[in-house]
């Protein structure tokens, strides 16, 4: 359920790097309460996807979504509106 939800928000750009956060570290949970403990090195224990998706969503939790995330997509709108307020109160210069 985790990676189901987590993905998708990742996907969407939507609390990019909570999301990430979580599903990073539920696949570093699976990697080392499931593969693990068979061998040391994910090509030999079969972890290589649950290993590679921990350290890609790790990634995320600090590079963030992107120009295109959802995020960045809606504080830009909301920006915007807030701009013309802004721009008509007077700065002493």
């Amino acid at each position: 359920m985790i990676q189901l939800v987590c993905g998708s928000l990742t996907l969407l750009g939507l609390g990019t790097r909570a999301a990430a956060f979580l599903a990073s570290g539920s696949m570093a949970y699976a990697y080392f309460d499931v593969h693990q403990p068979t061998a040391l090195w994910p090509i030999q224990n079969g972890g290589e996807a649950s290993a590679m998706f921990a350290w890609a969503f790790l990634l995320l939790v600090f590079t963030g979504s992107g120009a295109l995330g959802a995020d960045r997509l809606l504080a830009r709108r909301t920006t915007a509106e807030r701009k013309p307020a802004a721009e008509q109160s007077p700065v002493a210069a």
